[in-house]
């Protein structure tokens, strides 16, 4: 059984002109301990797929159809109380800014101490000392201190480590990264990959990344997800995905790249933007953008359908790789 699987799961928002869709029809597994990746431009869908497992959705947003099965149990439609007692507990999320996850007038301490006694029944002490020992997992100096300290007393690293040992005072048995290492130095956010990375093999975490950088996702997951406009565009393995890319999208984003031009060389960059909510094509959501595009992408949108190694949305998908598979037979 998978630790998580979604089928069909659809979002959308209740606006003043009627519902627009977010997320339209989104289906993956994730196995226990597997690493999955969720890339895309802003406005693909990928925070909004994070918060939706979460069941963090925001009012006028909605789950409007689908299953979210975590463990067997379907919780789309369970109780808040029940709900509660799964997110940050079993499940638990890693948001972009470290600032809007810890609460700036308490401590560390305070913070840690309340999220164990919340669901666990555990005296002061024994919650701090659980809280010292997460600090200490996750790299922090001089753990009994920092328990001490109130959030802008630390730096940017320091604090998502923080918001990282908090996710795991419980042991969830998964964790949804959104876009962790966003305003961190380079040198930092490889040290909190490493983290994740270390932590998710040790402990058989299943992790779900969203992030807009291939190159983590190619170093951190097993699996990658390609999402455009509310809608997978592309799925599979990432090192398949990575080196061999089949939907034009993927295609597009691997190029541009830096190290995919050379010194000196303007980069390479996908022509036109995401469409707004209101305005998907009618067709396949990357048609405008699309040098391949045909009457078909234009009318109909894309079935998602084995090719190679992956799995893909593109009506033209056999006549872009067919020279190529020609030439690889031949």
């Amino acid at each position: 059984m998978s630790l998580l699987s979604v089928r069909d799961l659809t979002v959308k928002f209740a606006m003043r002109d009627g519902n627009v869709t977010a997320l339209n029809q989104v289906s993956f597994d994730l196995a226990r301990g597997e690493r999955l990746g969720i890339v895309g431009e802003s406005g693909a869908g990928k925070s909004i797929t994070g918060f939706s497992l979460m069941n963090l959705l925001s009012s006028p947003g909605y789950i409007a159809d689908g299953t979210i099965q975590f463990q067997g149990q379907d919780i789309v439609n369970l109780p808040d109380a029940k709900m509660r007692n799964i997110r940050g507990n079993r499940m638990a999320m890693i948001f972009q800014d470290p600032m809007v996850t810890l609460n700036p007038v308490l401590t560390i301490g305070q913070q840690m101490v309340e999220t164990l006694k919340a669901h666990r029944r555990l005296s002061k002490a024994e919650a701090e000392q659980i809280a010292i020992m997460k600090l200490r997992q996750v790299y922090i100096p001089s753990p009994e201190e920092r328990l001490m300290q109130y959030p802008h007393e630390l730096s940017g690293g320091m604090r998502q480590r923080i918001v990282i040992a908090i996710v795991l005072l419980l042991d969830p048995e998964l964790i949804i990264a959104d876009e962790p290492t966003t305003a961190l130095d380079v040198t930092i956010q490889a040290d909190i990959m490493e983290l994740l990375l270390e932590l998710c093999q040790s402990a058989k975490v299943g992790l779900i990344l969203i992030t807009h950088d291939l190159g983590v996702v190619s170093q951190m997951t097993d699996r990658t997800l390609v999402m455009y406009a509310g809608r997978i565009i592309e799925a599979g393995s990432t090192r398949e995905i990575i080196n061999d890319p089949q939907h034009p999208y993927t295609q597009g984003l691997i190029n541009a790249l830096p190290q995919q031009t050379a010194p000196g060389q303007r980069l390479k960059q996908i022509p036109g933007s995401m469409p707004s909510l209101t305005a998907v094509p009618k067709g396949c959501p990357f048609e405008p953008r699309c040098a391949f595009a045909t009457d078909v992408c234009r009318s109909t949108p894309p079935e998602i359908v084995r090719h190679a190694h992956v799995e893909v949305a593109c009506h033209e998908v056999n006549r872009l790789h067919a020279p190529q598979q020609e030439g690889q037979s031949a």
